[in-house]
């Protein structure tokens, strides 16, 4: 699990490589192999140069989602205004709203080597009245039972009525009562994946990034503490 200790990299370093990517946008989890320089000097065929040449093994990346370059242009933006605040620098998360629930929704982008991860996440039920599997709007309110959007700071862990569960500090005008409302990461069985197979949506939180009890361990692990959370619907 990442630590508060981690070194962050430079700043420089960072817009360096966010510029890449939101420039492309399309984050692969596959990186092409090291091209080889050729033997310039001729040499006799061997029987291994006549035979059939095999395709390349097909890249797929590890997000079947495309982040889009608006909402990653807003990520970025959120990452570098609240740089004071957000102490690892490495990693963000982005959690996209404008996709459904059935869709892994949820991009954890690695801002140093390009590659992504994503998973499923609810939304909360005062964003989703009817059910529908599409987040509606968003809410700041307490008693709103809705999620949030902006950049969270994720902070610490404790065990609640969700089990483990991480706070989560709303760093802007349209979050800032995240804390108050309990609005946090944890895991619920409404989250898991066989809800697709038997609903065709997840169910809903009460504001909270609920993702599947099976992938909260790896969830806590890629974002640690100390980075930042986007949830936008764009």
């Amino acid at each position: 699990m990442a630590k508060l200790g981690e070194t962050a990299p430079t700043r420089r370093g960072l817009l360096k490589t966010a510029g890449a990517l939101a420039g492309a946008m399309i984050i692969p989890d596959a990186v092409s192999a090291a091209m080889r320089t050729a033997d310039a000097r001729p040499r006799a065929l061997t029987p291994s140069d006549m035979a059939p040449v095999r395709p390349a093994p097909r890249i797929v990346p590890s997000s079947p989602r495309v982040v889009r370059p608006e909402l990653m242009r807003q990520a970025l933006a959120a990452l570098e205004r609240h740089g004071d605040s957000i102490k690892l620098r490495d990693r963000i998360v982005i959690a996209d709203f404008s996709a459904p629930s059935s869709q892994r929704r949820f991009h954890f982008i690695d801002l140093i080597s390009g590659k992504s991860v994503s998973k499923l996440v609810a939304h909360g039920s005062g964003s989703d009245p009817g059910h529908t599997g599409y987040l509606q709007r968003f809410s700041n309110l307490n008693g709103s039972n809705a999620s949030c959007e902006g950049a969270f700071l994720a902070d610490n862990y404790y065990v609640g009525k969700h089990g483990k569960s991480q706070r989560l500090i709303g760093l802007d005008h349209t979050n800032n009562n995240a804390l108050a409302r309990a609005i946090v990461v944890h895991g619920a069985w409404y989250s898991n994946e066989d809800m697709l197979r038997t609903h065709g949506r997840l169910g809903r939180s009460q504001g909270c990034f609920a993702v599947g009890e099976r992938e909260l361990a790896e969830v806590f692990d890629r974002l640690g503490q100390g980075r930042m959370i986007y949830a936008a619907k764009v």
